[in-house]
């Protein structure tokens, strides 16, 4: 599994592309991918746990969700996890 950490700044186009990468997120839980993703309490941003077997395919994800590179949006860390309780 992945967690992808990400960091908002104050941005207007940020509400406009949620929605959109909400709907893909919610996609990809069906298909058991996203496994849990949501914003920080404060609003400053959010982090996203996925299910897939390597960093290219966590790339592939992150490079086909336009929201991921919208402006205010930060990738501010990705690390490979590995949990003991499922």
């Amino acid at each position: 599994m992945w967690i992808v950490a990400l960091s908002f700044a104050e941005e207007p186009e940020l509400p406009a592309a949620r929605a959109d990468h909400r709907q893909r997120l919610s996609a990809l839980h069906r298909q058991g991918i996203v496994r849990m993703a949501g914003p920080f309490a404060d609003g400053t941003g959010a982090l996203i746990v996925l299910d897939v077997p390597n960093r290219g395919a966590l790339d592939a994800v992150i490079a086909a969700d336009p929201y991921f590179t919208a402006p205010g949006v930060t990738v501010a860390d990705v690390r490979q996890w590995q949990p003991y309780l499922r």
